[in-house]
Order: C-alpha cells, then sequence, then structure tokens
C-alpha cells in the first residue's frame, strides 16, 4: 500500500505495519471508542494480524495520531472499521482524510464497495461519498456475542 502526505505536511499517513503502535492502537480502541471498550490485547492483536491496518502520523515527531483497520478481499470489498483520531489531534479532519487515503490504495485493485459503520460521525464520511445504504432491508447481520 502507499504512503500519503496529508495536510500542507504536518501528518503522514501509512500501512506501514512496521510504524504502528499496537499497545497506542488497543489502549485509544479499548478505553474511548464506544464499540471495543471490551476488546482485550489479544483479540485486537488478531483483529490487527488479519487486516490491513492504516496509522496517521505527526510529520515533525513521528508519533501515531490515528488508526483505521481494513478488513478486504483485496478485489471488490472492503470493511473499513475501528477508526480513531487521538482527542487531541481532533478537528483537522485527519478521519476524512485517513479513510481517504484507504479508498484511494484499494479503488485500484477493483474494490467497489466499501462499508463502514459510525454512530455519531456521518458527516466525516459524507465529505467523501459515504451514504446511508440505500435498501437497507437487503442487509443482514448475525451477532453471536
Amino acid at each position: 500500500m502507499n504512503d500519503h502526505d496529508t495536510s500542507a505536511g504536518r501528518h503522514e499517513i501509512s500501512s506501514d505495519p512496521s510504524r504502528l503502535d499496537a499497545a497506542l492502537v488497543h489502549r485509544w480502541l479499548s478505553t474511548d471508542a464506544y464499540w471495543a471498550l471490551d476488546r482485550t490485547r489479544e483479540q485486537q492483536d488478531r483483529a490487527m494480524a488479519g487486516s490491513i491496518n492504516y496509522g496517521a502520523y505527526d510529520a515533525a515527531s513521528g508519533a501515531q495520531v490515528a488508526y483505521a483497520r481494513v478488513v478486504t478481499d483485496h478485489a471488490s470489498f472492503a470493511w473499513i472499521c475501528d477508526v480513531y483520531v487521538d482527542r487531541a489531534a481532533r478537528g483537522q479532519k485527519l478521519g476524512t482524510r485517513l479513510v481517504t487515503a484507504v479508498r484511494d490504495d484499494l479503488t485500484p485493485l477493483g474494490v467497489r464497495r466499501f462499508m463502514l459503520a459510525t454512530k455519531d460521525a456521518h458527516a466525516v464520511y459524507a465529505r467523501i461519498g459515504f451514504t446511508p445504504l440505500e435498501k437497507p432491508d437487503m442487509w443482514m447481520c448475525l451477532e453471536t456475542g
């Protein structure tokens, strides 16, 4: 995948797994993300191992300031999940730029359907074209826990 410079060079977005701070990502998600509050470190590590992971990094310090995880077949479908921006880095449209980078990396592979779920960030994703499901009655879900 590609590296991306954003916001006049203030942030870099990368899918290089060696740059990820897995402990930080787990802390963010397990303590501050409503969808992952009970996730264990072991579960997070397995989720990361089976996904493409993106980090956003402060260009000056190299510190990770955001994260997104993508579950994909690399051909037609991608589920974007665990999008998180550190509280100190919010308000800079970094979440939008992070998801844009995911889209831009996977579209050339033929991925045509990108999905995500959000309780409160619809406007963030609408900026790059996400819309509510046109036919939500076609979709089904099975939750086992």
